[in-house]
């Protein structure tokens, strides 16, 4: 595994290559785009860049293919934020939620 170096992120990060599937769908019921890396438990933080990934599929298609990612984790400093930002975030959605009715 490759180091390098990861200034703005907490410190030293590690790189490295996994095998990654990924399935596309854009049609009138479904639109989305999963890539998920084999091998590999995704922590909080962590970032996947997919390789080879079409751009564009046309309407009403699906495609499922296999390629390469490279997963970069997050050093310490950096998977602490991201725990922090989603507690606040779901705080938020608390919020939104169970506003009364008429408080709108």
């Amino acid at each position: 595994m490759e180091r390098l170096s990861a200034l703005g992120r907490g410190g030293r990060a590690r790189r490295f290559e996994v095998p990654c599937t990924v399935e596309i769908e854009r049609s009138a019921e479904c639109l989305y785009a999963y890539a998920i890396p084999e091998g590999v438990e995704l922590r909080p933080g962590d970032r996947v860049l997919v390789h080879g990934a079409p751009g564009h599929i046309g309407f009403g298609e699906s495609t499922r293919f296999e390629t390469r990612a490279t997963v970069l984790r997050a050093g310490p400093l950096e998977r602490a934020w991201t725990r922090f930002a989603a507690i606040l975030e779901l705080a938020e959605l608390y919020h939104v939620g169970f506003e009364p009715e008429g408080a709108v």
